[in-house]
């Protein structure tokens, strides 16, 4: 029964892409049509969690769609920065805050000790390995807000720092304590049980248009 089912699946999207051919292909370049072809099955692979070949897939649709709609890739950029200016503002931070917006952003936080601040972040692409366990804190409630385009997020949680976390991912992937969802609009909030009782506590904002967000408990 599975291969037929499989079959009937591939049939479906045959008959579905020729019909939307039939029906914008007059107004549609071929190449618009073949970056969203590869973004569709990119974003089914990210799903199959077959991570780096989809995200390869995704990265070519992506790159078409610069060359073809730049304009229109220019406009959502903005409209994320403008989004996370607003969300800067509604966040609570400490006076000590730092600010960094890049293009690309990758955090290795993962191998050995760090000083961990209240911090906002927006990048176009951002790879992030972030271990708690190795954090030296030097507040007792620290805020980590990160936004952009593109995002690849790993987060481990010891026991002893209470966490409160809000993810957001517009297309992609949030695993979220073994509990794993995809596909279109994810969003997450979560509260550590012994979050008002830590003396270390971490308040995380994570918010992407396409990403992959992994946070496990150490």
């Amino acid at each position: 029964m599975r291969p037929l089912k499989s079959n009937n699946r591939i049939l479906a999207y045959v008959l579905i892409i020729v019909g939307l051919l039939i029906l914008i292909g007059k107004w549609l370049a071929f190449e618009t049509f073949l970056a969203l072809v590869f973004l569709f099955f990119g974003v089914r692979k990210i799903r199959a969690e077959e991570i780096r070949t989809g995200y390869i897939l995704v990265g070519i649709g992506g790159a078409l769609l610069m060359i073809m709609h730049l304009p229109l890739i220019i406009g959502i950029v903005l409209i994320s920065l403008g989004i996370f200016y607003m969300r800067s503002r509604k966040v609570r931070f400490h006076e000590r805050v730092e600010k960094r917006q890049n293009l690309s952003t990758t955090l290795k936080w993962d191998r050995e000790p760090y000083v961990l601040r209240s911090m906002s972040m927006w990048h176009f692409f951002g790879e992030s390995n972030i271990d708690l366990s190795l954090a030296i804190f030097e507040e007792k409630e620290t805020t980590l807000l990160f936004q952009g385009i593109i995002g690849d997020m790993n987060i481990t949680i010891p026991d002893d720092v209470g966490v409160e976390i809000e993810a957001t991912v517009l297309l992609g992937s949030i695993d979220m304590l073994r509990d794993k969802e995809t596909g279109f609009y994810n969003k997450w909030t979560w509260h550590s049980p012994n979050y008002d009782c830590s003396e270390q506590r971490v308040k995380l904002r994570i918010s992407y248009i396409l990403g992959d967000i992994d946070i496990r408990l150490h």
